[in-house]
């Protein structure tokens, strides 16, 4: 068997290193974007459903979008995918800061950033992962840069909050965009020089590897529970900071900023821990009973969370736990894709999981604002975060994670 290192030469060091980098700004600006609603809403006059908007469509778009992307990277390399990412990224988050309508910035924050995720995030990183890295080593190096998205998250949003509190939002915004500049030189660094050559093994197409995903049940099964990911996950960064103002009524103390500040930047921490773990882990034992218990323990958690009386205390204990199981997912989701199908399409492939994953995000973040727009309050919305929670735990235990068995060409 011809090994993947020496065939699109990039070393696991290299690898790690700067996918760890593109996905530490990619994912870390965006986990940030929920500081900005309150005050992007309120100088603008606009209600939280358009902010909410915004957000539902950046992950509707990424993930829509994201099996396109993963087909492009597969078929002519990873490098170009990310600079172009890195190039829409910064055009996104100027856009945003230009923008003096709701419309100009919804294309702005909505399209043109979730469109940029697609091409610098998990998906892509991975297949490059995936064709540089042995197998017995996958699932660890998959941990590895899902920390790096964590550590991102650990690391901007106190970064963001800065640069909120010095200079505004708009141009805490513009300051974002050079910063999501710097992925277009990281993505040269990833570009694989022998990718033209070593594509061309395997005879397996494009068409026969969708639908050969299509019909493997337990490609279902993962899809179903990576929904309630996107939604749980992205509900929360969303709307965990309003959701502290406006309690803050009854209890005081959750209500200055960096009480919401300092919970997302621990959910960042404790992700970093947690994501390695789940890397680890997946190696020595069967991954859909750690997705199970990731699931059935965040339900747990934001039940802790909704019944015990709100401080700063019970906030920070409930992100740190949140935050141990927040993106610990992606690896396991990711390497279930490549132990079941193979590495040749992982990238298209985790794409359409990823899709899933994006819906869910995308219910997860308009709910919360048409939601609370509505009833003037997030209880309902944590209320299905709990079911759903339940459910992704029950859908993944019985997913079979064994390779495809193809026929060998003559």
């Amino acid at each position: 068997m011809t090994n993947t290192k020496s065939a699109y030469s990039l070393s696991l060091k290299q690898v790690l290193i700067f996918g760890g980098l593109m996905v530490t700004l990619s994912m870390g600006i965006r986990h940030g974007f929920g500081l900005f609603n309150l005050p992007i809403t309120s100088a603008n006059g606009w209600g939280r459903e358009t902010f909410a908007l915004t957000i539902a469509l950046q992950n509707l778009i990424w993930g829509a979008f994201q099996p396109i992307t993963g087909a492009l990277a597969d078929r002519y390399g990873a490098f170009k995918i990310m600079i172009a990412g890195g190039i829409l990224y910064a055009l996104g988050l100027a856009g945003m800061a230009l923008s003096s309508d709701a419309l100009n910035f919804t294309l702005a924050g909505g399209l043109l950033i979730g469109l940029a995720q697609t091409a610098t995030t998990y998906s892509v990183i991975y297949g490059i992962l995936g064709r540089n890295v042995p197998a017995d080593k996958r699932v660890w190096a998959m941990g590895i840069a899902a920390a790096a998205g964590s550590f991102g998250q650990f690391l901007m949003i106190p970064t963001e909050q800065g640069l909120l509190s010095s200079f505004g939002s708009e141009d805490a915004l513009l300051m974002l965009a050079l910063i999501a500049s710097l992925m277009i030189p990281i993505a040269f660094m990833l570009r694989e020089p022998n990718f033209a050559h070593s594509h061309k093994t395997g005879d397996q197409t494009i068409k026969e590897a969708l639908k050969e995903a299509a019909r493997n049940p337990n490609f279902r099964l993962l899809t179903l529970g990576y929904f309630v990911c996107g939604f749980q996950v992205v509900f929360i960064a969303v709307h965990l900071a309003p959701y502290l103002k406006d309690l803050s009524k009854i209890y005081p103390a959750v209500g200055a900023p960096a009480i919401a500040t300092t919970a997302l930047a621990l959910i960042g921490l404790f992700n970093i821990f947690g994501t390695y773990a789940a890397g680890m882990l997946g190696q020595r034992f069967p991954k859909r009973y750690l997705l199970s218990g990731i699931y059935l323990g965040r339900s747990i958690a934001i039940i802790g969370f909704l019944w015990l009386p709100l401080s700063p205390m019970t906030t920070y204990i409930f992100a740190s736990i949140m935050g141990f199981l927040w993106l610990s997912t992606i690896p396991l989701t990711n390497g279930i894709v490549a132990q079941i199908f193979g590495v040749k399409y992982l990238t298209m492939l985790s794409g359409l999981v990823f899709f899933s994953h994006q819906l869910g995000s995308f219910c997860g973040a308009y709910l919360g604002g048409y939601l609370f727009d509505k009833t003037g309050s997030y209880l309902i919305v944590w209320e299905i975060a709990i079911a759903l929670g339940v459910f992704a735990f029950l859908v993944n235990l019985p997913i079979k994670e064994r390779a495809i068995q193809r026929p060998v060409a003559a």
